[in-house]
């Protein structure tokens, strides 16, 4: 189990939800003028930054909070005897509030205004059936390893799923009800309009239904402190 104060946990969710966010916007803002009119360079950019920085960033964070970003992650993890309820209620609004300060300073780094909301709608039926398929995938990849103690390697699974989600997915894998919320501030390549983010929130709260069902069924037995050892590798104790 992480022991640090819940204050300090719901900080290093703050921060690392914002520094994931500055990294999605500001690479996407920065692969649109580097490789102009280049789609699928412009996303293989994107994708990169956001892998490496998700490494690091769990790297960083993970021995303090379990590195969530996420509200979904942070929700099955309740559900599985890992987090208790009196931090989930402080983890969720962390991760709000950091992915919205990431894209108000992604925005700010390039020189745009510090708040543009996103005109880009996302919610198709493809797009939707994807956020499930990429919530689903990225839950698995971070209990499976969690629950067979290898959260050691958490770091580069989820840097390497997320990565290629970009690619297999149409949606280029949001799966993140908070970085869904910190998009809608920046009208750039990486933007998503209001209006799409509430059916994006939606399925991705289904995919993370489907991927508990799943944990429960093909890694069942462990006890809650064992499912709480989540995308860590955990800080040494005296």
């Amino acid at each position: 189990m992480i022991d640090a104060p819940l204050p300090r946990r719901a900080l290093a969710e703050l921060l690392g939800s914002a520094f994931l966010t500055a990294t999605v916007v500001g690479s996407g803002i920065a692969a649109a003028r580097l490789s102009p009119g280049d789609t699928g360079l412009q996303l293989l950019e994107n994708a990169a930054a956001t892998a490496a920085g998700l490494f690091t960033f769990i790297l960083i964070f993970g021995p303090i909070s379990g590195a969530h970003f996420n509200p979904v992650v942070s929700l099955v993890d309740s559900a599985l005897g890992g987090l208790r309820r009196r931090d989930l209620l402080a983890y969720l609004p962390a991760q709000v509030v950091g992915c919205i300060a990431g894209a108000v300073v992604a925005n700010a780094m390039f020189g745009l205004a510090a708040v543009s909301i996103s005109t880009t709608h996302r919610a198709s039926p493809s797009h939707l059936f994807a956020e499930v398929v990429a919530t689903l995938g990225l839950l698995l990849v971070i209990f499976s390893l969690a629950r067979t103690r290898r959260g050691q390697v958490a770091p580069a699974a989820v840097g390497a799923y997320i990565g290629a989600a970009y690619f297999f997915t149409s949606s280029t894998s949001f799966a993140n009800p908070a970085i869904d919320v910190g998009r809608m501030f920046s009208d750039t390549f990486a933007g998503i309009a209001p209006a799409s983010v509430p059916a994006f929130v939606a399925v991705q709260l289904l995919g993370g239904a489907v991927a508990l069902a799943l944990i429960a069924i093909l890694y069942p037995g462990l006890s809650a402190a064992e499912a709480s050892e989540i995308m860590v590798p955990q800080a040494p104790r005296a």
